[in-house]
């Protein structure tokens, strides 16, 4: 975390950096703290069992899942579905436009 507008929102998805995970994708449950959040992927970690990470130890991406979002602020609860819905959708954006970018570049 480099700025103070880094700071990750419910439903965002963020790559942990740090630890056993690094490298992966998960989505923001919760906000503990200033220095925490509660981080889930809805395959290897569920929402049950949401791990509990430093700001320090993730990069924020630039997508909030709207469905995951309103799940939690509706209800409090998501399903492990909608949270590898929002990753698979974010990662298909990803690759979309990679591949948008390599056409046009040759």
């Amino acid at each position: 975390m480099k700025e103070a507008d880094s700071i990750p929102r419910i439903g965002q998805v963020v790559r942990i950096l740090q630890g056993r995970e690094a490298g992966q994708y998960a989505v923001v449950l919760k906000l503990l703290d200033d220095r925490y959040v509660l981080l889930a992927d809805g395959e290897k970690r569920k929402y049950d069992r949401p791990k509990k990470k430093n700001l320090y130890h993730i990069e924020v991406m630039d997508f909030i899942s709207p469905e995951v979002q309103n799940s939690l602020l509706e209800t409090g609860r998501v399903t492990n579905g909608k949270l590898r819905f929002a990753i698979t959708k974010f990662m298909n954006e990803i690759v979309t436009d990679l591949k948008k970018g390599d056409q046009h570049d040759g």
